[in-house]
């Protein structure tokens, strides 16, 4: 997002964090009506462009918020959409952006308050794992002449019970509402606004053995002072690595692996 839109999300943030701050709201529930109101707002495309037109006053966006919505969704989402359709918008599709972007983050703040947020990050990057690696289960979940009931249906089998309930809300979203974005795309995403609830970057550790609890607790110690902020391990192991360490964060790739040495030495003898 640029411009306009950057504010209007920054500032629809500060609003939702004030919101789950309260106790008394139950963000999984805001979630829902958010993903809901996303959904409507994605479909709808003259009211999108109705209620983001620079051209209205504010206000009068606000009230027709409240109209269509009042009644079909809690008051708190009612007053946080009214807030977004107050705020200028440098293109409608960013509202609904800035919407589903708010209803993964208050199913996170959800996970988090549970004390699960540890564990719906890990689950999060295991489902991409498990999907990277089942060319048939990709094939499924992304496939565009399938029903979303049916997408549904096949998560309910593989998540439910077995996973965080903010994990499988989140996943299947993704899968059943992708709005043009990759799985790997949305799991990313996901991951970085996980990473974010307590200010935390992600970092991509591969080795050729797993790591012992005191080795976990060293390299995250190290990748914090590193980079200045704590730090979130996915870990993943590869035989491939053939030992030492590969760690991802963000665009940066940190390889110590043997691999990657006997690689290079490959390159230097080639000339």
């Amino acid at each position: 997002m640029n411009g306009a839109s950057r504010e209007a999300l920054a500032a629809a943030r500060e609003r939702l964090d004030a919101l789950t701050d309260n106790t008394s709201v139950d963000a999984a529930k805001l979630a829902g009506e958010l993903a809901a109101v996303t959904a409507l707002l994605d479909r709808e495309v003259s009211l999108r462009r109705v209620i983001t037109d620079p051209a209205q006053a504010g206000e009068a966006k606000a009230e027709l918020a409240g109209r269509l919505l009042g009644g079909q969704v809690g008051g708190e989402t009612v007053d946080l959409v009214s807030g977004m359709v107050r705020s200028r918008w440098s293109q409608s599709r960013d509202l609904v952006d800035a919407l589903e972007e708010l209803a993964d983050t208050a199913d996170l703040t959800a996970a988090q308050q549970g004390d699960a947020l540890d564990n719906v990050e890990d689950e999060l990057f295991r489902f991409g794992r498990i999907v990277a690696s089942n060319t048939e289960l990709r094939a499924a979940l992304t496939d565009r002449t399938a029903a979303a009931s049916a997408k549904g249906e096949l998560l309910r089998s593989l998540l439910g019970g077995k996973a965080n309930a903010a994990t499988e809300r989140l996943v299947t979203r993704l899968v059943t509402a992708p709005r043009g974005r990759s799985l790997e795309a949305g799991l990313e995403s996901l991951s970085k606004l996980a990473a974010e609830r307590r200010d935390r970057m992600v970092a991509t550790v591969t080795t050729a053995v797993p790591l012992s609890d005191v080795q976990k607790q060293r390299l995250g110690a190290v990748l914090a002072k590193l980079y200045g902020r704590q730090m979130h391990l996915n870990l993943d192991v590869d035989p491939a690595v053939l030992g030492g360490i590969s760690v991802r964060v963000g665009d940066e790739l940190i390889d110590g692996s043997i691999a990657e040495r006997l690689a290079e030495a490959s390159r230097r003898m080639a000339g």
